[in-house]
């Protein structure tokens, strides 16, 4: 039989050497330490609490494991319940929370110094074996965990990856891998030095490693959560700021409970008595709760209220600049959508779409157009990149190159696009739809799931047959981060299966750099070639919107888009 690795993604995954304006940058070469540049994880005497805020939500996809949260309704729930080493403020800047100092002279061994006395909510001790034991966990093929990919940079990664080809295939006809490490395998690149401190040795040096763990992949689980993960799953003890409020605060598909975690240190300290999320099947009904003054906090607004809900509600509206990019994606593996062909088409569609019209008309300005992969707000975006004229809309070259996508092939059928009816999307996925069916002259339609996290499996399992609805909201700011997950080979986030020898290269190429400008032109390159191969076609920027009630006054936004639950107070 056969050994290979499970991900054949041999680029380093990890976040890009870029920073939102205000973050710290480094260079690599000489001795670094966040202690210069991040500020200090230390709480500080909270201002008086009150009320509990209640805020919209929508089932997560997945146990509530940080290895294995990778969307944005789990990801609330994970980030308000855990505290990693870093955490990010509302500008994007990396701010010390369990780590005291992350201390390297290489740029590749890092030591990690962890600050005394925090502890899980159980009260058990943060150790720094909760965090190797939890990384060796996600990287771990035995494990299956979505966010695998953020530890790859890591030695010992491969090892943990290696799989024997059992020569059997499942019913996809895809090859059944057995995993070749033991289940509780570790990574051999963390040392555990005691309690408090522990060593990182990457493949490579990276000078910027600090930045990214403050994503949820690199919180700390107890020791305890391995004796049953998937229960755990289902009621997480963190060390965050807040806590489940009980063994029954997850009602699925109804509500999440969380309260104050007395024994958080950090500098995120709660200015409520908790927070109550809310699932809704639909933004109209979060909005009237809203406006009824029985929701506090929601980021949906319904579009028919685009054009009047900041003259509404004033300073408790929120439309800012987000580190959020929308697109869809059509995976190879459809019907006139792989080789020439495939290209032709997607060329086709992508000048087929009026991006200022439906942004001005069903946005009302709050989107852009969109002219890369990325988004405006990180460091090294450009709207100048070799390619980005496939964004524009253009009636006569679309319907030549479909012309000439039929001399191939002919097409057959009606052109889809899946998104989720729980969500904001209908009347935009319409527009496309509209805007592809009148210039192209062929049919096309939205194809609705009732939940996001319907659509998501369908999508993760491989069994969903058309395009769908896609783009990233920012795990960490950088541009690798836009780049890197959803269109290396083998990324867990890589959800049309795209692959490129060329893509891959340049985006190891960009980490490798500890010149800033060097990885921003690799990963242009990297855009470069997406424009040319479009495994997605990118739409338009978000804005963060929201709303929040009198109640709880004005609320402040995140970098990316995500509301800072901890601030607010009733």
């Amino acid at each position: 039989m056969n050994i290979r690795r499970i991900s054949p993604f041999a680029a380093l995954l990890a976040a890009g050497a870029l920073a939102l304006a205000g973050c710290q940058g480094s260079d690599g070469g000489s001795e670094q330490s966040t202690e210069s540049g991040t500020q200090s994880g230390a709480a500080e005497e909270p201002a008086p609490s009150g009320g509990v805020v209640i805020a919209n939500i929508t089932e997560p996809q997945n146990p509530l494991i940080p290895t294995t949260t990778n969307e944005v309704q789990g990801g609330k729930l994970v980030d308000l319940l855990f505290a990693g080493l870093v955490y990010y403020d509302a500008d994007g800047a990396a701010i010390n929370e369990v780590a005291e100092s992350i201390d390297t002279e290489d740029a590749q061994t890092y030591t990690i110094t962890l600050q005394e006395g925090w502890t899980f909510s159980d009260g058990s001790p943060v150790t720094a074996q909760c965090f190797t034991d939890a990384w060796s966990y996600g990287a771990n093929a035995n494990n299956a965990q979505l966010n695998s990919y953020f530890f790859e940079s890591i030695v010992g990664y491969d090892e943990l990856q290696e799989a024997v080809d059992t020569g059997e295939v499942d019913e996809d006809g895809e090859p059944i891998l057995d995993p070749v490490a033991e289940p509780d395998a570790k990574l051999s690149g963390l040392t555990v030095v005691d309690d408090t401190h522990f060593t990182v040795t990457l493949k490579q040096p990276e000078s910027d490693f600090p930045l990214r763990v403050g994503y949820s992949a690199f919180y700390p689980l107890p020791l305890t959560a391995f004796d049953d993960i998937k229960a755990f799953g289902q009621n997480p003890v963190g060390n965050g700021p807040y806590m489940f409020s009980g063994p029954d605060a997850w009602v699925h598909e109804v509500s999440v409970d969380l309260v104050p975690n007395p024994d958080y240190k950090g500098g995120r300290v709660p200015q409520n008595e908790g927070v109550l999320f809310k699932m809704y099947d639909s933004p109209d009904s979060a909005w009237a709760d809203l406006l009824s003054g029985q929701l506090d906090i929601t980021d949906l607004v319904p579009d028919q209220y685009l054009t009047t809900f900041e003259a509404d509600l004033g300073d408790r509206a929120v439309n800012q600049p987000a580190a959020i990019f929308q697109s869809f994606t059509i995976p190879e593996r459809l019907a006139h959508f792989d080789g020439e062909e495939g290209n032709l088409r997607r060329k086709a569609l992508s000048h087929a779409i009026n991006r200022e019209e439906i942004t001005d008309v069903i946005f009302q300005g709050t989107r852009t157009p969109a002219s890369d992969f990325t988004s405006p707000v990180i460091d090294g975006w450009s709207d100048t990149l070799e390619g980005a004229d496939v964004l524009a809309y253009d009636e006569a070259l679309a319907k030549d190159l479909w012309a000439q996508a039929d001399a191939i092939s002919p097409w057959d059928g009606t052109f889809k696009i899946a998104y989720n009816s729980d969500g904001p999307h209908q009347s935009w996925v319409d527009a496309v739809c509209n805007s592809i069916k009148n210039t192209l002259g062929i049919e096309a339609e939205g194809d609705p799931y009732p939940s996001f996290g319907e659509m998501r499996t369908a999508i993760t399992d491989r069994v969903i047959e058309t395009a769908f609805r896609s783009g990233w909201q920012a795990d960490y700011p950088s541009l690798f981060n836009f780049l890197g997950p959803l269109y290396g080979t083998g990324a867990g986030s890589n959800d049309g299966d795209y692959s490129s020898a060329e893509v891959d290269d340049l985006l190891s190429q960009g980490l490798n750099e500890s010149n800033v400008d060097a990885a921003v032109a690799a990963w242009q390159q990297v855009q470069a070639v997406l424009l040319e191969d479009l495994p997605a076609i990118p739409l338009w920027y978000q804005n963060g919107l929201g709303a929040t009630s009198e109640a709880v006054g004005v609320v402040p936004y995140g970098w990316n888009s995500v509301p800072l639950y901890y601030l607010a107070s009733k």
